[in-house]
């Protein structure tokens, strides 16, 4: 895989100036330009939809953290949606461009100008080839020339013609192949590098909805918690005054109590009941203290 630099190649967006970057698109072949703004016009749009996602984002993540709601949460949740959805996208287009750059024979064969000029030639070629051997033939039927010599010389002739276009025409190519695809790698990495940066914001928006989902189960957690303890000292409580209905339900059953003809009785039993009540709730928070149960 070839480095991912900042070699810029393909206008303003990737730290060139536009005069320089339009006198360097100006030598490129038509499919190179065609793909230049295919590629800056997805990217462009693509970095726009994540923009605009961002500026949505935070401020309702930030009003999320201050008030859960059903209606904020809801929001999140299609704002999420609408993230992995883009997220998908921009995945796509880095992967295509990233596989595009690390196979140098995809990138030649996308030099279309090229192949179609080594058509051309070959078909010119041959062309110029028929033409020779034609021409051949009539000097043979109408010269005095021997005819056993002269059909294998002149094939021969054709055939070292021949080896010399196709070597000469393959190390053409092959020398304009290897620029043109060192062009390619260069516009390629620069709308890379766009791509990349469009899909790192989209990956820290990302984490900017995991941590707040986070933060907000630790607010859920710990109302949680509250409740439960609540729910504690409440059941204690309830347990504590029950015992109040215990010694009322004792003293009202229908059978004579001595205790009862004394004149003080009933504050002595309200005192004694209250007591044990108290004493019995602290033993019980103490209880819950000792087992971490509640921060008290």
């Amino acid at each position: 895989m070839r480095s991912r630099g900042g070699r810029g190649f393909g206008g303003d967006a990737f730290g060139g100036n536009s005069s320089s970057s339009s006198s360097a698109a100006d030598y490129l072949p038509f499919e190179f330009r065609a793909l230049e703004v295919a590629l800056e016009a997805a990217c462009t749009y693509l970095d726009t939809q994540a923009a605009e996602l961002e500026v949505e984002a935070y401020p309702l993540l930030d009003e999320l953290t201050s008030k859960i709601s059903t209606l904020n949460l809801e929001r999140v949740r299609r704002l999420k949606s609408r993230l992995v959805a883009l997220t998908r996208r921009v995945q796509k287009v880095r992967d295509e461009i990233e596989q595009l750059m690390d196979d140098d024979g995809d990138m030649a064969e996308m030099y279309l100008t090229e192949k179609k000029r080594r058509m051309e030639s070959a078909l010119y070629g041959d062309q110029s080839l028929l033409g020779f051997g034609s021409t051949g033939a009539g000097l043979s039927a109408s010269a005095p020339v021997s005819p056993v010599s002269s059909p294998p010389d002149s094939r021969r002739l054709e055939r070292t013609f021949s080896v010399a276009r196709s070597r000469h025409e393959s190390m053409r190519s092959s020398d304009s192949a290897n620029e043109h695809v060192d062009e390619l790698e260069m516009l390629l990495e620069a709308y890379f590098v766009v791509i990349d940066s469009t899909l790192n914001k989209l990956t820290s928006l990302k984490e900017y909805i995991d941590d707040t989902e986070d933060f907000i189960n630790i607010q859920l957690d710990n109302v949680r918690n509250q409740l439960i303890q609540f729910e504690l000292l409440l059941t204690t409580a309830t347990f504590v005054v029950a015992i109040f209905g215990v010694v009322a339900g004792v003293f009202g059953m229908n059978f004579t109590v001595p205790i009862l003809s004394h004149p003080n009785a009933f504050y002595w039993v309200l005192v004694i009941t209250g007591a044990c009540g108290i004493v019995i709730f602290c033993s019980f928070l103490w209880f819950f203290r000792h087992r971490r149960l509640m921060p008290l």
